[in-house]
């Protein structure tokens, strides 16, 4: 049986856990001095993020609050010298924000912190030697709970407006991951029902991209369904009506999960 001081060690213990757990969370707060201001927020979405320029009034003001909301509960942590602006800082959270506009309640449950390297790094995160060819990550294993970005890709991904967009990229593996497994299938947004037919697609289209006959999706995405999923999307937020063109049934599957052109829930 437990007794009386068993029971008293037992509940200090705990009240120690909770403390040392909220000083630890205070102390990783973002720093009010990290998050742009609401001008510059609104401009920098204005002037170069493209799917916010697309909103209505009411939306794009739903949208700047989800912005500042992400800037004040993820830490965007400059390394390796990189020279982050408040610009920058406003283009990881579009990204984030993008994906999962349309579900108000959604918030990345699995991430604390993006990490902004100068440019691109090899899979050890150097920025030296050969192998460089990384432009983002999720992190996994000690990594948990953190993203990586090149800058030059960040920035890249909203300023020359094509159908590529790395931080985009990284936030849907992110939204792949929420329901446990990175694999290119997001029960969270599909049914089974659809979870079935989007995997047969996805199948299919990069089986016609390994074999050259779709050209104007990135190759890339046929490495692996996680990367198709992920390729897929970048091309659906970036340039929808292209993608509407060249491949109506592809799009139709990723407006059916990302209720692009649905009110928000």
């Amino acid at each position: 049986m437990i007794n009386t001081v068993q029971l008293l060690i037992l509940a200090v213990a705990l009240f120690v856990v909770f403390l040392l757990t909220r000083l630890y969370k205070q102390s990783r707060k973002v720093a009010e001095s990290d998050i742009p201001d609401a001008k510059t927020i609104k401009r920098v979405l204005a002037a170069d993020v493209a799917f916010y320029e697309k909103l209505d009034a009411s939306e794009q003001s739903r949208f700047e609050e989800r912005v500042v909301y992400f800037l004040q509960h993820i830490r965007i942590t400059p390394v390796q010298g990189a020279a982050v602006k408040p610009a920058d800082r406003v283009f990881v959270a579009a990204a984030g924000v993008i994906p999962m506009f349309r579900f108000q309640h959604w918030f990345y449950n699995n991430l604390d912190e993006v990490l902004i390297y100068p440019d691109t790094f090899s899979k050890d995160f150097e920025l030296k030697g050969e192998h460089r060819n990384v432009a983002g990550m999720v992190g996994d294993g000690f990594m948990h709970r953190t993203m990586i970005l090149s800058l030059q890709y960040l920035r890249a991904g909203f300023l020359q407006q094509t159908k590529g967009n790395t931080a985009i990229h990284e936030f849907v593996h992110l939204v792949d991951k929420s329901d446990g497994a990175v694999d290119g299938i997001p029960e969270e947004l599909f049914s089974a029902s659809c979870s079935k037919a989007w995997v047969s697609l996805m199948h299919e289209y990069i089986k016609e991209i390994r074999e050259n006959e779709i050209k104007d999706i990135n190759p890339y995405g046929a490495t692996n369904p996680q990367e198709f999923f992920a390729v897929a999307s970048e091309y659906f937020f970036q340039e929808p009506e292209l993608l509407e063109a060249n491949h109506p049934d592809l799009y139709r599957m990723l407006d059916l999960a990302f209720q692009h052109n649905t009110p928000s829930k």
